[in-house]
């Protein structure tokens, strides 16, 4: 397609011999002219022409060079100011896709943003950042302003609008509402060129709710990028650690339909890296408890939850103040391996943990106090073990297995407090380099402590099997078990990542389909975590509860002997051909994918039961499909995933 036909310009004639001409003089002199006559009448086809090339090659400087961003500002000037010409034909997409063209030069070169804040973009974008037009606009707006602010050359004319920074955390807290209310609650009421943007013209009011979740969550997190700008200068950060604006970052994590953001964590990691911000984080604990939930799941961003609680530790001033919740999460992640580019990262911990354990004694609970103790004797332990001849330590792994097949019988006899207590003994004489052994009986022992009520200590063992299994993460019931620990606890976001990263394991081993009780956990989560659920229930949507309270856990069926042993030794030997795997920047992405395909697909391209909620409003959007496993296999019982 030549260009001529891809700007599909009303004026063809003209515009195919400007785009042809072969003088390089003449050609930026016609652009020049076309660029001037295109911001006096805004032909709202030569714009989306325009926007379609700044995707395709937003780095070229051929339109920058001849006036592009000074056209755009005149047309999102003359949307602004002009509403009958706004409404006139197609214009109204014009604002839109102008900011858009601005967001997509200025993402990659500085000096494009530098040309685009000499040709006075920032101003109209400010006005549509404050909603002149619609949540559309301000989309795209808050978008192009983020990436100009990225450069130190050009934040300063971005901040001179002292404005911008308060507008952007507004937007970050009530982007949601503004688009549940304005677009998602009712179809009646949504914008006809809203539904065009979103969908260009194909596919019905379902996705057009699919996309405008996704642009919800995009408006949120582009908010936040806006304002981590502005959280690198230490100046700002009396406006954004306002302990009401804290609070609620913390829980913004934009949902399964944007994994490429790491939303309110990432800006409080940033935020901490501030002595001024530090202060103002530890100072609010259901921040620190956030970073000790995120540093404990699958979410793909855990490990800035693991640099905040670093940082903090780290700091003798806050180091008081969080110690003690800290400490509880950390020591579960004592083992992780160097993962991406960060090398020994369980060694980091370990040291950080031991080094401020020793300096606070006097000032931490004596839980913490008897954490560290313990991590001290295992990293002596370590030590030790290393020097011991192999004989040795066979022994000492053998007793443990003893002790281990003692606690399944402990178990199988109903004896759960007693089943705990061997597996707890195992662990004491397992040596620390039998990784394969310590994961069974961390995950086992996390099995007792669902059934005997206390979801912290499960969640506690369950994160310790995850560290030492190899990849990191991915044993299947472990997963299944702190899933169902953070859903006793409340916590429907680390659940539901737990869970459907169990999915992923099942559906990458050798079970032929996810269980129904899985697949329940799953979905009564999603209700839990949707993404408009808050904004809703402000609005007077009361949301159906579709599941009762369910436990998952507590049905013991006798077995036979073999299967008492939960975690298998075939299957740890299975894992221990990953023993070399590196992990690279692109392994720690790698809970992002299930079975091939991204997190939000995976309900539509894999799961065979999870069908479409019965919800008015606000309804989770899933594949009506049959509930049946794949070519017909029998869907297994409960009892095969918390007994091997």
């Amino acid at each position: 397609m030549d260009r001529h036909q891809q700007f599909n310009c009303r004026h063809s004639d003209c515009f195919s011999c400007l785009m042809n001409e072969p003088n390089p003089v003449k050609r930026q002199r016609n652009l020049v002219e076309f660029f001037k006559d295109l911001a006096n009448d805004g032909q709202a086809s030569a714009v989306v022409g325009l926007w379609s090339n700044a995707m395709a090659h937003p780095n070229e400087p051929e339109f920058v060079e001849v006036g592009i961003f000074d056209c755009m500002s005149s047309l999102i000037w003359k949307g602004i100011k002009n509403r009958r010409w706004l409404l006139h034909d197609r214009n109204i997409f014009v604002p839109y896709y102008a900011s858009h063209i601005i967001g997509s030069y200025t993402m990659n070169r500085e000096e494009f943003a530098i040309r685009a804040v000499e040709e006075g973009v920032i101003p109209p974008l400010v006005e549509l950042l404050r909603g002149r037009l619609t949540w559309a606009e301000q989309r795209v707006a808050v978008r192009a302003l983020g990436h100009i602010a990225a450069y130190d050359s050009t934040f300063p004319m971005v901040a001179a609008h002292s404005e911008v920074l308060e507008l952007a955390m507004e937007l970050a807290i009530s982007s949601l509402e503004i688009v549940y209310t304005h677009f998602i609650q009712s179809e009646e009421r949504r914008l006809r060129y809203h539904c065009y943007l979103l969908t260009r013209g194909t596919g019905g009011p379902d996705v057009e709710s699919q996309k405008g979740e996704e642009w919800a969550s995009q408006l949120q997190c582009w908010s936040l990028q806006l304002i981590n700008c502005f959280a690198f200068k230490e100046r700002y950060l009396s406006t954004i650690c306002k302990p009401g604006f804290l609070i609620k970052l913390q829980a913004l994590w934009g949902g399964l339909v944007n994994e490429n953001s790491p939303a309110g964590v990432g800006l409080l990691r940033t935020i901490c890296h501030h002595k001024s911000g530090r202060r103002s984080v530890a100072a609010c604990p259901i921040v620190i408890q956030m970073f000790c939930n995120l540093a404990r799941s699958s979410d793909d961003w855990k490990f800035m939850a693991v640099d905040c609680l670093l940082l903090l530790l780290q700091d003798k001033e806050t180091r008081p103040h969080v110690m003690d919740m800290a400490v509880v999460a950390l020591v579960d992640l004592a083992n992780l391996p160097s993962v991406g580019d960060r090398k020994k990262l369980g060694n980091l911990i370990a040291s950080t943990l031991l080094q401020t354990g020793t300096q606070i004694r006097g000032s931490s609970s004596s839980k913490t106090r008897q954490l560290v103790e313990e991590l001290a004797s295992q990293q002596e332990r370590i030590m030790w073990e290393r020097s011991m001849a192999n004989e040795e330590l066979l022994v000492k792994q053998r007793a443990a297995l003893v002790l281990k097949l003692e606690g399944n019988a402990k178990f199988s006899a109903g004896n759960i407090m007693g089943a705990a207590y061997k597996y707890t003994e195992a662990l004491a004489i397992c040596p620390m380099g039998a990784r394969k052994e310590r994961v069974v009986l961390h995950s086992n022992r996390a099995q007792c402590h669902l059934l005997l009520q206390d979801p912290e200590a499960a969640i506690s063992d369950s994160t310790r099997a995850l560290c030492l299994y190899r990849p990191i993460n991915c044993h299947g019931k472990s997963l299944w078990r702190r899933a169902q620990a953070y859903d006793l606890m409340g916590l429907a976001k680390e659940s539901l990542l737990d869970a459907i990263m169990f999915m992923n394991e099942c559906l990458n081993g050798n079970q032929p389909c996810v269980p129904d009780y899985v697949e329940q956990l799953v979905r009564k989560n999603m209700q839990a975590t949707w993404l408009f659920r808050d904004a809703a229930l402000r609005h007077g949507f009361v949301q159906r509860e579709l599941y009762a309270s369910t436990d998952f856990s507590m049905e013991v069926k006798d077995e036979s002997d073999d299967c008492l042993d939960w975690d298998s030794t075939s299957e740890s030997d299975a894992a221990a051909s990953n023993e070399g795997t590196s992990y690279s920047s692109a392994g720690v992405r790698r809970e992002n994918k299930l079975h091939g395909y991204e997190k939000q697909d995976i309900f539509q391209k894999l799961i065979p039961s999870l069908k479409r909620l019965d919800i008015k409003e606000g309804e989770i959007l899933l594949p009506k499909v049959k509930d049946e496993c794949p070519q017909g296999q029998p869907k297994k019982g409960k009892n095969q995933y918390f007994l091997a």
